[in-house]
């Protein structure tokens, strides 16, 4: 098939070739009538005219070609020269408004994308919190006014915020997001960034989260400091309001648990079968509020740094051989059966002896407290690099999807007839020795905890050598 371009050079060269033949057949006339240079000049008038067709005809369509090629490499500011109103005119104008329209296009396109620059860089400054903001590469691109007040104008290079305090905390987080892909938010004393401004020390809590675009390809990282000075200093009120309480209750507590087993020993003489059971119910009430007490002064001891914690070197199949044997008659009486799987050759552990029986306890009791008749409980130990992993896990009802998130927080509300404290405590613990802590639980398939401690690497010793 031809196109349009070689239908009109073909139409061209046949009028051209119309034109030649008709001059030559008019020679030939002429010649033969005698006339031979009133031929010749005929001839030459004939292959004239189809020249200047062809040049006529052919001329226009290089002049649009050829600004239809300057509009289609980008200079829309273009316009096609046509005065006629031909089948060319119309061509020439509607090049033209196409041009137009699509200038106008590119404007508005590029308004709306540094407005919306604009404006994202509007909001970026307004927010109150410090938000450094970088490339997939980890580069810092830009700071908002609150991060420049606390890092200072050097901070947006990243040797320099390194040197920054608290910089070299950002700039891993930076790398942990990046490489990871994941969001990296710290909730514990190691990640609060103490910065000061002015005469005032304030504390943030870092979180670093990765950007993507629509496709899921990894952009950049926003990292945000939430200032948790205030919440910090109430957490420290509370902290010292309950270690007084606590240690003020504790006094009367004790003198109320001695008077009430005076009483159902029957020190104070015979009671009746109702006060015996008023006796017993009160009884147990006090323990129970002896068992918050102690994990309240606990917890706030963790707190304060007043606990003190004796590092040795201990045996994983131990500390489980102990916990089990512990919990023997009380799993008896609920029939349940408590295993223990571990190799005796696992590596020591670096660890707390008293911290690592309370983390043991804590979860071996809520272990049996939703463990049914006939039921089992696991405690297990593998090495996993560096560390060793324990594991705790039953075959209870199972917990909550809605609880898992919250489920380590002071007063989660786990457990409706304990303090509320004790997988609180057993987070405190497990991270002053070192390690994590995790939870994976489907409602009817129990409950699995999983915590790790480091493993204690023996010092080397040596020995003397004879000489000689």
């Amino acid at each position: 098939m031809l196109n349009f371009a070689h239908r009109l050079i073909l139409g061209c060269l046949l009028l051209a070739g119309l034109t030649v033949t008709l001059a030559v057949v008019a020679r030939h006339a002429l010649a033969a009538a005698g006339d031979s240079w009133l031929a010749i000049v005929c001839s030459a008038l004939a292959v004239v005219l189809a020249v200047a067709i062809i040049f006529f005809v052919l001329q226009p369509v290089h002049m649009l070609a050829r600004d239809t090629k300057k509009i289609a490499e980008g200079n829309l500011d273009h316009r096609v020269e046509w005065s006629s109103h031909d089948d060319f005119g119309m061509i020439a104008s509607e090049l033209n408004r196409i041009a137009v329209r699509m200038r106008d296009l590119r404007e508005s396109e590029a308004g709306r994308k540094q407005m919306e620059f604009q404006l994202s860089d509007a909001v970026l400054q307004s927010i109150f919190e410090p938000i450094i903001v970088t490339d997939a590469k980890g580069h810092i691109l830009k700071l908002n006014q609150a991060a420049t007040e606390i890092l200072g104008e050097a901070a947006s290079d990243r040797m320099a915020l390194s040197s920054t305090p608290g910089g070299d905390k950002i700039l891993s987080a930076i790398r942990d997001a990046v490489a990871l892909q994941k969001a990296v938010a710290t909730e514990d004393e190691a990640a609060m960034l103490p910065m000061r401004i002015g005469k005032r020390e304030r504390s943030y809590r870092l979180r670093t989260t990765p950007m993507r675009d629509t496709d899921g390809r990894l952009l950049g990282t926003v990292t945000t400091l939430e200032d948790v000075t205030s919440l910090q200093d109430t957490d420290r009120f509370k902290t010292q309001f309950i270690t007084v309480a606590s240690q003020k209750l504790r006094g009367p507590l004790l003198q109320l648990r001695r008077g009430l087993y005076a009483l159902a020993q029957g020190f104070g003489g015979p009671l009746q079968p109702l006060q015996a059971d008023l006796v017993a119910n009160v009884g147990s009430d006090s323990e129970k509020l002896n068992d918050l007490m102690s994990d309240l002064i606990e917890v706030a001891e963790l707190d304060t740094g007043k606990r003190e914690l004796h590092i040795e070197r201990l045996r994983p199949l131990a500390m489980l051989n102990d916990a089990r044997d512990r919990f023997c008659e009380e799993a008896a009486e609920k029939r349940v059966r408590i295993e223990v799987k571990a190799f005796a050759d696992l590596s020591s552990i670096k660890a707390d002896r008293r911290a690592v029986r309370s983390i043991l306890d804590n979860l071996i009791s809520n272990a049996l407290r939703y463990t049914p008749a006939e039921g089992e409980i696991l405690l297990a130990a593998e090495e996993v690099k560096n560390f060793v992993q324990f594991t705790v896990r039953d075959t209870g009802r199972g917990i909550e999807a809605e609880r898992l998130s919250n489920i380590f927080d002071r007063f989660n509300a786990f457990s409706d007839t304990g303090t509320g404290l004790g997988l609180a405590l057993v987070r405190r613990l497990v991270e002053s020795l070192g390690g994590q802590i995790a939870v994976e639980s489907r409602i009817g398939h129990g409950a699995t905890f999983r915590f790790t401690l480091p493993v204690s690497v023996a010092d080397a010793v040596s020995h003397p050598v004879e000489v000689g």
